[in-house]
This record gives C-alpha cells, structure tokens and sequence, in this order.
C-alpha cells in the first residue's frame, strides 16, 4: 500500500474582550502584548519579529481606545512596558492557551482521523490515550512531521487506563515514581492493569513545587502547602501528578484533603503553572518544564518515569513499530532531552510490564 501523508487539523483558541465603549479588542494586539512581555519592550519584540515599530505601536493605540485605558507605557531607560491591565490580558491569554490546548488538540486528532479514514481506505490508526505532557506532546508532534497516521487523544492517567483496559485505546500512558512511593500509586491503578501487558519506555521527568520568584513565602517542602496563608493551585481528580501528591504526602503522615478545596482542579502542568504566574496562586505542584516556561522557581520533590502501556499483539502492529522507531531515533530522544526536568532514559526500550514494576499483576 502506498504511503500517503495524512491531513493535519489544528484548532486555535481564541477569545474577544469588548471595552466599555462597545469595540472589541483587535485580534493581533494579543500577539504584540505577549511579544512585549517575553522581549522586555516593543522595539525588542518589533525586531524579533522584523516587524514595523510605527505599525504596531499604531496598532496598540488601537487597542488602547477600544480598551479605554492604556495597555503599554514609556518607561525612563526601559522602553515600552507593560500596564497592569496590559499584563493581565496577557496572563489571561496564557492561561486560557494552558488550559484549552489539550482538549482542542484531542478534538483536532479525532476530526484529523476521520478525515483520514474518509480520503483512503487506509489501516486503522494505532489508537493513543495519553495523559497531557510535554515529551508526549514532542512524540505526536514529530511521528505528525514524519506523516504517521495516528489517532491521538489527551485524557487523565486514570481515564488513559481505563480506556486501554475497555478496548478503546491501543496505547495508554503511564507515569510512575521512582522509589518507594511507586507501590502505592501503582496499587491505585490496579483495577486496570492487565497481566501480559508491556511496557515502552520513554523519559524520566521531575515533579515538584512551583513557586513565584524569588519564594516569598518560603515554600520549600511538600508540608508548607497546608499552610493556612499558601493559597494552592491543585490539577484535577484523576490526574496522576494529583495521585503522585497525595501518595507522598500520606507518606509523611498529612492529609490531603485541605489541597482539594473542593475546586475541580486544573487539567495541565502549564494550567497550573499560569495560576501561579499570574499571582492566582502561591504554590503548585507539577513538571519542572512547566515551570521554567512561566518563569517560576522549581523545587524538586520527585522523579518519575513516563512511558507506554499496551498489549503484547499491539506491539507487533505496523502502527506500534512506526512508533518504536521514532522512540529509538536520534532526533526524538534530542528533542526528549531539549525539555527541562526531562530525560530520554531507556528511550524506546520494551520490556513486559511486571519487570518493569514491582507489584504488577501476572
């Protein structure tokens, strides 16, 4: 059968502010304020960009008056800044990206795969179930470049499982910690954890706490989160990062609950790190990578390893193997290693689950 590049679908979020006078936002100013924000001025970030300084600080005025207030400011010695109201557009268009990216990029490989199934009678798409990450996110990314067919879906670890359990996936991710801790969390999962199963190794990663600059509030170990004035950012029920910190603070013999606060949580690393960034949060509890990319202090807690899950006959699937070889390719495990907080341990190595992890069903 001929090899055929498959379609790619890419869905972008976007959102409108109207200002007080009835005219919304222009679309591209969020652009420039984001540029802003990461070049330290808008001459650096027109230069960055080779764009025309006059042109966009037009279009800022712009933005200002249908606002009604000023977003960016001349500042003695430092150029263009940002104002608050500048600074908050910004950190709310992160947020909105941090939290809405996973969901989208799901919907987009569905519609990607019935797209594909629809132009050739092609074999069926190794079906993924993963667990948002960034060396997850890196693998989609360059098995999509090499133009594998592959039916990628995000979901919690919890609901990755089960659906490798139920038949509706092929592949599940799974991020277990390294050392003592990785009996209790493994134990969590065992209702779907099936005997035979092999494991693919990819990367080991480091959780732990992020922080605002500087720590103001001395956040240094797992305990400080309870404390009363430490406002928490928690990721959502069913998350394995969410299990990983309750598992290990059991351990130390505090009780999780008061973290929960009966608010459903977020669903990404970077979600949480936006809360934080963006002063909704003091503290949160997830991947260096995410932490360094918002500008956060990382105090690592734990180091775990993330891989894939699936069944001994999907190992042996065209699909399987595609993605095996680009595990094992130089390219895939530099860009694993690019990702901070990450390495490509074992990359691409396969071994049955049960000697992989102690504790597994056989």
């Amino acid at each position: 059968m001929q090899h055929i590049r498959p379609l790619h679908v890419h869905i972008d979020p976007a959102w409108q502010v109207t200002g007080p006078g009835g005219t919304p936002l222009p679309p591209r100013v969020m652009t420039w304020l984001l540029a802003i924000q990461a070049h330290g001025s808008l001459s650096a970030a027109c230069k960055a960009h080779g764009a025309s300084y006059r042109h966009t600080w037009e279009l800022v005025r712009e933005a200002e008056a249908a606002m009604g207030a000023p977003l960016v400011v001349m500042a003695r010695g430092k150029g263009s800044q940002l104002t608050p109201l500048g600074q908050a557009l910004v950190w709310a268009q992160r947020r909105f990206e941090a939290r809405l990216r996973p969901q989208l990029d799901s919907l987009a490989f569905e519609l990607q795969a019935e797209l594909h199934r629809a132009l050739r009678d092609a074999e069926r798409p190794l079906r993924v179930c993963a667990s948002h990450g960034f060396a997850i996110e890196t693998l989609q990314r360059l098995l999509r470049d090499a133009g594998e067919p592959m039916d990628w879906r995000y979901t919690d670890s919890s609901q990755a499982l089960a659906a490798l359990n139920g038949g509706s996936a092929d592949v599940a991710s799974l991020h277990l910690p390294t050392g003592p801790v990785q009996g209790e969390v493994l134990r969590e999962y065992g209702r779907w954890l099936a005997p035979g199963s092999v494991y693919v190794h990819m990367v080991t990663r480091r959780q732990g706490l992020m922080v605002k600059p500087g720590n103001p509030l001395h956040i240094d170990r797992l305990a400080d989160l309870l404390r009363p004035e430490v406002r928490f950012v928690a990721r959502a029920p069913g998350s394995g990062t969410r299990l990983l910190l309750e598992t290990l603070l059991r351990t130390e013999g505090l009780d999780p609950a008061p973290l929960a606060d009966g608010t459903p949580g977020e669903h990404t690393h970077s979600a949480v790190a936006a809360h934080v960034a963006s002063h909704m949060a003091d503290a949160g509890f997830g991947v260096e990578t995410s932490a360094r990319r918002f500008g956060l202090e990382f105090i690592p807690v734990q180091t775990e390893r993330y891989g894939l899950l699936m069944s001994a006959s999907t190992l042996e699937t065209k699909g399987a193997q595609r993605l095996l070889g680009m595990l094992r390719s130089p390219a895939c495990q530099a860009a694993f290693q690019a990702l901070e907080g990450y390495r490509p341990e074992l990359c691409g190595k396969v071994e049955p689950a049960c000697e992989a992890f102690r504790g597994w069903p056989v």
